[in-house]
């Protein structure tokens, strides 16, 4: 038992309120429950009760045991003071006010429906990482469709939170902001924090100051992250070695270095080598300057996959790394890597910039676009597909994994429409 069951089933009022009393003997008539309190202080607020022959206004506080009340020192805290009911699972000691009266106290067991304890305790002590997975196909397809929307404008939400947040880091500079978050991107977890702590150290006004010679642009980002250090390879590689000590000496940038050990290559496909990924980014980077005023002008999935298609430079079709020639020639970004940028980048850009300047067209686009996309690929969203939950757009696979991070993994039933379906007195 947790005390979030208790708050569940005292906000819905799932409960046995027949000849409804405190421990002490006095009738209890419920009005209104109040209000879930998610701040510091008494669970729930502006609750109204009859208690005896009193209506009161004020908050209710929830325990396992009513001695949860000294445990936690609300007998020190001023701000419980307007609590007028003390609801527990059961009552084992007398709790007092400050002026020595009992605290009105309402003991829940016994008042339970056992088969809804019983439908709770399946869900939180499940080992299924998906928790109502043998109940999920008796769900109204409706209840479903509600939970994947509110999952994934949460989602939206939160990404969007994170880009503002880095957009105050970055002094209001959305271009340079959009920059780390591709750059970010381009790792595809596996090196997204190399690439991430690159353009943090390599700030983008620097870039577009030689962005429109290719081999400088390659040259700074292949320098700075610790792939020039080898003073042997070949032509190309010496030639962007020489370019970088010119322009890290004229930009200061030695000191902001990388190290290749930072970087990861092992059990990663060579066309994922964070090698080629550099190129395909400074080819961007350099056919695509001031990117961010671009992808604010794109309006659907096709004139973005248009501006991210761009081939790397002609030393980078024939090799994924410096120095080894490659057998396969298709070294452009893939369109599901494009997708993945759009997704994980671009759309969260969008919403972000939308809620920021008001313009709700932008946070609509990012919806759209989900919708356009197809539905990703990946452990979470097979999950889902293995107990009757495809993944037909991006919308529906964005949404499950949401849904899996912050709802199933966290054992959070209780905050989901899902869980919410199954956890109904049966009376």
């Amino acid at each position: 038992m947790q005390e979030s069951f208790l708050h569940y089933l005292w906000q819905m009022q799932y409960f046995n309120k027949k000849e409804l009393l405190t421990t002490e003997g006095e009738t209890i008539e419920i009005f209104n429950p109040g209000i879930l309190n998610t701040d510091a202080g008494p669970d729930f607020a502006n609750a109204r009760i009859k208690i005896g022959p009193i209506a009161w206004v004020g908050s209710v506080e929830i325990h396992l045991h009513s001695s949860g009340w000294l445990d936690h020192h609300h007998d020190q805290d001023r701000s419980y003071d307007n609590v007028i009911l003390h609801v527990v699972w059961q009552h084992d000691k007398v709790i007092t006010r400050n002026d020595k009266t009992p605290l009105p106290t309402l003991e829940l067991k016994g008042r339970v429906d056992a088969a809804l304890i019983n439908t709770y305790r399946q869900l939180i002590n499940s080992s299924f990482s998906i928790p109502c997975q043998r109940s999920l196909p008796g769900v109204d397809h409706l209840i479903k469709l509600s939970v994947l929307e509110k999952a994934l404008m949460q989602r939206l939400e939160r990404k969007a939170e994170e880009v503002q947040t880095l957009y105050k880091q970055n002094r209001n500079n959305w271009e340079e902001t959009f920059y780390q978050l591709l750059a970010r991107n381009f790792g595809f977890k596996i090196n997204a924090e190399p690439f991430f702590q690159l353009a943090r150290l390599l700030p983008l006004k620097l870039l577009l100051k030689q962005a429109d010679k290719q081999e400088q642009v390659e040259a700074m980002l292949f320098g700075q992250a610790g792939f020039l250090d080898v003073s042997k390879g070949d032509d190309y590689y010496l030639k962007l070695r020489r370019e970088h000590r010119l322009l890290a000496q004229k930009y200061s940038l030695l000191q902001n270095k990388m190290s290749k050990a930072q970087w990861r290559f092992l059990r990663l496909r060579p066309a994922n080598f964070p090698s080629l990924r550099l190129a395909q980014l400074g080819s961007i980077l350099h056919h695509r300057q001031n990117i961010f005023s671009a992808v604010l002008e794109c309006e659907d999935v096709k004139s973005l996959i248009q501006l991210f298609t761009v081939p790397p430079s002609s030393y980078w079709l024939s090799h994924y790394q410096f120095t080894k020639r490659a057998k396969s020639a298709e070294h452009e970004l893939g369109r599901s890597s494009i997708e993945n940028i759009i997704i994980n980048t671009v759309v969260p850009v969008w919403a972000a910039y939308g809620k920021l300047s008001d313009e709700q067209s932008y946070v609509d686009r990012a919806v759209q676009v989900l919708q356009q996309l197809p539905g990703e690929e990946n452990k979470i969203t097979r999950s889902w597909k293995n107990i009757g939950m495809t993944t037909q757009t991006a919308f529906d696979s964005q949404a499950l994994i949401e849904l899996y991070n912050s709802f199933c993994q966290q054992k959070s039933c209780l905050n989901c429409a899902i869980g919410a379906s199954l956890m109904r007195p049966s009376s």
